[in-house]
């Protein structure tokens, strides 16, 4: 792997030399620790749907007025963290392309300085993408728990103060980061940033499921049709597991590996997870990929108008 490699500086731990991680890998004696193989295609081909999916998202929202509403610009930030993870992906895994068939020939400064820059990047993507995941279950459960005062807690100029705070913050942090990545301080930091949108999400989402339960239990004892809350509860609890198990699933492995580099860096089987970091990576552009379909598709206006969209640019 180049050294422009998509965040490259947590790729190994900055606290164990090669040595001891040689002799981890050495120690571990299992084929598995030699990683996976992620052709450079995939992150191509991944990086390519993510970024026309996330597209015809963000048109969609600017074209029609209609979308202009707080939680569809949430929707469309969502998107724009989406395209930027997609667009740094991208840029990172073309510039090793071209740099390994020699057609691309930068000297080793100028490679590291775009190499921060990258990593910048995607991790100012990666931490907006996580705020807007976040903000959005936020959005839902004010519109669910207080819908008739929703408008006047949810204003737009409200909207556009979180979602200018978010992206400073995350610019201002993924420098940080960037800058004081040997510190493990600023792994903590994200860390713990993952938990507690995963612990907000867990919480508001079922929440929002309970009482859509109780609300089919009061309808279903009043029409005596069990079946119809049968039903309904099982759809809610699949919709549910689907949304916290694909955030999960995406997510999970990344941050497992931070808590790993700040736990136990030269452990034989913490350096044999390390390994696998590149499938991480693409577990997160997967998760770019799913998020439109998740969050954006659902809803019946915005896919009228995506169609529309489509539809245009032939």
């Amino acid at each position: 792997m180049s050294s422009l490699a998509p965040l490259r500086l947590l790729r190994e731990p900055w606290n164990a030399s090669k040595g001891n991680q040689s002799n981890a890998t050495d120690g571990a004696g299992s084929a598995w620790c030699r990683g996976l193989d992620i052709p450079n295609e995939l992150f191509l081909t991944l990086g390519l749907v993510s970024l026309v999916e996330n597209l015809l998202v963000v048109a969609a929202v600017l074209k029609n007025r209609n979308l202009h509403l707080p939680m569809y610009y949430f929707i469309c930030c969502l998107a724009v963290s989406d395209m930027l993870v997609s667009i740094s992906n991208l840029a990172g895994t073309l510039f090793m392309l071209l740099m390994e068939h020699s057609v691309l020939v930068i000297r080793a400064s100028v490679v590291h300085h775009m190499g921060n820059v990258i990593d910048v990047l995607i991790c100012s993507s990666i931490l907006s993408s996580l705020s807007f995941l976040g903000v959005i279950a936020v959005d839902r459960y004010i519109t669910i728990f207080y819908a008739l005062r929703y408008h006047s807690i949810m204003t737009l100029q409200r909207a556009m103060v979180t979602v200018a705070s978010i992206w400073l913050a995350s610019t201002v942090s993924s420098t940080l980061f960037v800058i004081y990545s040997c510190n493990n301080a600023i792994l903590l930091c994200l860390i713990g940033f993952f938990l507690f949108v995963l612990v907000l999400m867990l919480v508001l989402y079922i929440h929002m499921f309970t009482l859509a339960r109780h609300h089919l239990r009061s309808i279903s004892s009043q029409q005596k049709e069990p079946a119809v809350y049968r039903s309904g509860g099982l759809k809610g609890a699949v919709t549910l597991t689907i949304l916290l198990g694909i955030f999960f699933i995406c997510w999970g492995p990344f941050f497992f590996h931070l808590i790993l580099i700040v736990t136990c860096p030269t452990n034989p089987f913490c350096t044999c997870f390390f390994s696998y970091f590149n499938l991480f990576l693409v577990l997160i552009v997967c998760n770019s990929v799913v998020d439109p379909l998740i969050y954006a598709f659902q809803s019946q206006e915005l896919r009228w108008m995506l169609r529309e969209v489509v539809l245009c640019s032939w």
